[in-house]
């Protein structure tokens, strides 16, 4: 029996993944997203190179001016190091979102903002991703020091990356972006109650968690990410100690100044208390800022235990049911009818960005995400309908970018906003059937969300200027001439209903997020006080009858409607209220502190010169030394990728414990066309076959091109990829002593054609896998000049449920077949079965069965090092039937079954509590002799799967 792998050993093997996964998978970018017909430009400063499609020079100009004159104001509190980033606005996708990367070193803005205004604010899109991303660019130019300076020299880009990762945690990086954009902003997330919605649900439950489990998360309960943990932290820290106190302590931490647990010991350093005393008086210190809040907050008996669900947008169907979206972790999302305390699955959900819908007549209409079949940076946001009695669903618009969609009175037409690539914001006007009636004009370019018909001839909407702040309007169907219902404010405004000449919405007021009504003929406004049991935080999508009214409020077991009558319901005068305008700063007084305060408001948007970009500009840019664990490939590799992420190169070193080989590799590809371009060239040493009772060995030298073709049919409740390629090979085999005198030496020039199938249903958060999907993939190979060989390679994995939720039942099918005259062997990339010395054989066939479950979620750690989220077992049986001939010295052929069973015990994981790595201890019962290697029956792995779907 193998020895168990030692904690030495097993430590670079975690370490390794880790780098890849920090240094290459931490961004969202897309290789080769866009299409080529977009034509680029640059704004070049000191501080940023904003790359940007022709036409959107405005907003372009206006990042720019932003960054430029943010980087002098700021950059005291973080450090004076200065390298220009690279940062593309990309305005061809759905997504609302950002990120600045390292390895390679470079910014992407998602130019396509979201409906929901609670959630990141209502600033101008370009103008709210430059004031918290170009904070990470700061970060980043001053992280780079000590040990972390050293990884850099050693790894490049991505070892920096892992230095800050291991150093400086998450919640630092994101927490002190969050406290950028709301101390020189007039709004910014730290002025948003919806924020800290979270952490004052866990608070108001009583629920204490431990930072380890705030850190990390959990399958079974509710926690908030790191964003708001970081903003409470980070200004706590400002409030207390000064501007420069997360300067002196990212410094001393990313340089690992203070040894052993570098960030928590700098705390200790500059703030005098130890880490764990600094984040209670940190978190706290928020709780005191709520307490008026909690202390008024009813308590709802029998609560679930662990998260629950969250029930969203509700809908009336009449008094007695409701029409709602349905999340649990154990179930992906779905529509749900419910009638008294009796709930009703209609229908799953296809994918979305959010869960809003509207309902009329026995429809909902809603807007499903589906992403271009070739480039990744395009993708849509197209409406779909759902007939509520039999749950089929019709898609009505194709590569369209509609969002909010809203029924009319009478269910025939329906109004949606249309955001464009340019980022202008238009109501459209559809029938039932999703054909364009109108387009409404914006005359006074406004960012329209949530609109609703109010009449036959106007619509309500809630309106961001060109400003950012937000008001409710009634805008003309005909002229978009524009009637504003309340005055313009910072404070978010949201979710729109109406019942009659009534518009009810949520806004902010004080510390809450609540629910007012605004009588739209009187111009009266009222608050609407909760209801005495109501337990949730926020009240927001709000929805009406005649005697009925319910909301959507959030608690620390999910998001859960509460319904009331109207007559019950406590409407107070508002008119005062509303006219505090000011939001919130939740006790943080750093934030109107120093020069830098509001500083948006002040910045010049002066005109800067604009340039053509080139899209050769800077290919081969090498930026880390990468190792990677694939078993059984074990490689190193110097990778490089442009700005623009349409060419990625790199010089590799790759070791196989199949065949025991050495290989060395150029490799290149070019994405901005399609399909993909691909080239490059490789030298082997000591590749390995059997033949005649032994092993021959010969060293390689090739040559190769080819052509890729990466398509997406992703939509609706599947996502769906296929991939096509072929490469066209030389290769010169050169036989080493003593076989150079039974072996001639030969070149020879073969094609590697290849398919590749995904398909899969949609995964909730405790699936192991999707419920369905299928992975197969074909590749062939054969010898076209020199040489007569063939090889085919059939293998694929197919999906089922298991016996309960979250089970999963795994059926594996592999062929591969070599030509029984073969003078040449093409590399082993069989899935022997398990525990095996695995060997390239002319004909193998394999079956697997595999069933897996999870065990625990045990929910702790140890020491910030590890911290254990889910035990799951899975229980196999491989059998695999191989055959050869002329496979002895005396030309006999060879035949055998290959066949085991065992578990194996995964472990998933995160470790420095931010990194999630998943691995597993793996014994197997050989059922029959292991032919080519290895002693005794019983074998014991260590299991790496990164990634498992």
């Amino acid at each position: 029996m193998n020895k168990r792998p030692s904690a030495y050993k097993i430590l670079p093997k975690l370490l390794a993944p880790l780098l890849l996964t920090i240094a290459t998978t931490a961004t969202a970018q897309e290789f080769g997203g866009n299409p080529p017909s977009i034509k680029w430009k640059q704004v070049n400063t000191p501080a940023a190179k904003v790359i940007f499609p022709y036409g959107m020079d405005t907003a372009a100009v206006n990042v720019a001016n932003i960054v430029q004159q943010m980087n002098g104001f700021i950059k005291p509190t973080i450090g004076n190091r200065q390298r220009q980033i690279s940062i593309v606005l990309q305005n061809q996708t759905t997504i609302s979102n950002a990120y600045v990367g390292l390895a390679p070193f470079r910014s992407e803005f998602f130019l396509t903002p979201e409906q929901n205004s609670f959630d990141i604010g209502s600033l101008p899109w370009q103008q709210q991703l430059a004031i918290h991303e170009f904070r990470h660019v700061q970060q980043y130019n001053n992280f780079n020091v000590g040990l972390s300076r050293f990884l850099r020299i050693l790894f490049g880009e991505g070892g920096q990356a892992l230095g800050n990762d291991l150093s400086v945690p998450n919640w630092f990086f994101e927490g002190d972006a969050v406290f950028n954009e709301t101390h020189v902003s007039q709004q910014g997330r730290g002025r948003l109650p919806y924020f800290f919605n979270g952490y004052r649900a866990l608070w108001a439950a009583g629920k204490n968690y431990s930072y380890m489990k705030l850190r990390n998360g959990s399958y079974r309960d509710y926690t908030p990410d790191h964003y708001p943990l970081g903003y409470m932290l980070v200004s706590y820290g400002r409030d207390k100690y000064g501007a420069d106190i997360w300067k002196n302590i990212t410094h001393d931490a990313a340089g690992f100044y203070t040894g052993l647990y570098p960030f928590q010991n700098a705390v200790k350093k500059y703030t005098g208390t130890s880490f764990k005393a600094f984040a209670n008086q940190g978190l706290d210190y928020f709780k005191g800022q709520f307490a008026a809040d909690m202390q008024n907050q009813p308590v709802k008996t029998a609560a679930p235990k662990h998260f629950d669900a969250d029930r969203e947008s509700p809908a009336f169907i009449n008094d007695s049911t409701l029409i709602y979206m349905k999340s649990t972790y154990d179930h992906v999302p779905a529509f749900v009818i419910k009638t008294g305390e009796s709930e009703r699955k209609i229908s799953t959900r296809s994918y979305s960005l959010d869960n809003y819908f509207d309902y009329r007549n026995g429809k909902v209409v809603y807007a499903t995400y589906r992403p271009d079949v070739r480039w990744g940076y395009r993708d849509y946001s197209e409406l779909v309908l759902l007939d509520v009695n039999t749950g089929q669903e019709k898609r009505i618009t194709t590569k369209a970018k509609y969002f909010a969609p809203a029924f009319s009175a009478d269910g025939n037409n329906i109004a949606a906003v249309q955001v464009g690539p340019s980022g202008k914001s238009e109501l459209h006007i559809l029938n039932a059937d999703g054909k364009l009636l109108s387009v409404v004009p914006n005359p006074q370019k406004l960012f329209y969300t949530y609109p609703k018909f109010y009449k036959s001839d106007q619509l309500l909407s809630a309106v961001r200027n060109p400003e950012g702040k937000m008001t409710l309007a009634l805008i003309d169907i005909a002229t978009g001439d524009a009637k504003y219902l309340l005055p313009f404010t910072f404070n978010p405004i949201g979710f729109t209903a109406l019942k009659g000449d009534t518009a009810y919405f949520s806004t902010v007021a004080e510390r809450q997020d609540r629910l007012f009504a605004l009588m739209i003929s009187t111009n009266k406004l009222y608050e609407l006080l909760p209801m005495a049991n109501d337990a949730t935080i926020g009240s927001y999508q709000p929805a009406v009858t005649d005697h009925k009214m319910a909301w959507v409020g959030f608690t620390a077991s999910g998001y859960q409607i509460t319904e009331a009558n109207r007559k019950e319901l406590k409407w107070i005068d508002a008119g005062d209220l509303y006219a505090n305008t000011n939001l919130p700063l939740m006790g943080i007084h750093a934030l109107e502190k120093d020069s830098s305060a509001n500083m948006l408001a002040r910045v010049d948007d002066k005109p800067l010169p604009v340039s053509k970009y080139s899209k050769l500009h800077g290919l081969f840019n090498f930026h880390s030394l990468i190792p990677n664990i694939s078993d059984p490939n074990y490689s190193v590799a110097i990778v490089g990728e442009n700005v623009l992420n349409t060419f990625q190169s790199q010089v590799s070193f790759n070791y196989n414990t199949n065949e025991g080989y050495k290989e060395f590799s150029f490799d290149a590809i070019y994405g901005a066309l399609f399909p993909y371009l691909a080239a490059g060239a490789d030298y082997t040493l000591d590749r390995r076959g059997f033949a005649k009772g032994h092993y021959v060995y010969w060293n390689e030298t090739q040559l190769h091109g080819g052509l890729q073709v990466p398509l997406n049919f992703s939509q609706g409740k599947n996502f769906t990829g296929l991939t096509i390629g072929s490469d066209l090979y030389f290769n010169r085999t050169s036989f080493q002593q003593p076989y150079a005198a039974l072996y001639a030496d030969r070149s020879y020039t073969y094609l590697n054609n290849y398919i590749s199938f995904n398909n899969q249903t949609q995964r909730a958060r405790k699936n192991i896998y999707p419920a369905f999907a299928q992975s197969i993939s074909l590749n062939y190979k054969a010898t076209v000049a020199g040489a007569s060989a063939a090889q085919l390679l059939a293998s694929g994995s197919f999906y089922f449920p298991g016996l309960v939720t979250n089970h999963s039942f795994v059926v594996s099918l592999a062929h591969q077949q070599k030509g029984k005259d073969d003078v040449i062997s093409f590399s082993n990339d069989f899935p022997f079965s398990k525990g095996y010395t695995a060997q390239n054989l002319e004909d193998m066939n394999k079956f697997g069965l595999t069933y897996h479950f999870p065990i625990a979620y045990p929910d702790g750690g140890f020491g910030n090092l590890v911290y254990l989220l889910r035990l799951r077992g899975a229980l196999f049986f491989d059998y695999t039937h191989a055959t050869a001939n002329n496979f002895y010295t005396d030309g006999s052929s060879f035949k055998q079954n290959f066949r085991s069973a065992g578990g194996t015990l995964f472990f998933d994981t995160k470790f420095f509590n931010q990194n999630s790595i998943s691995f597993g201890i793996r014994y197997s019962r050989l059922l029959d002799e292991d032919f080519f290697g290895g002693t005794g029956r019983n074998r014991i792995e260590l299991v790496l799967p990164v990634t498992f779907f």
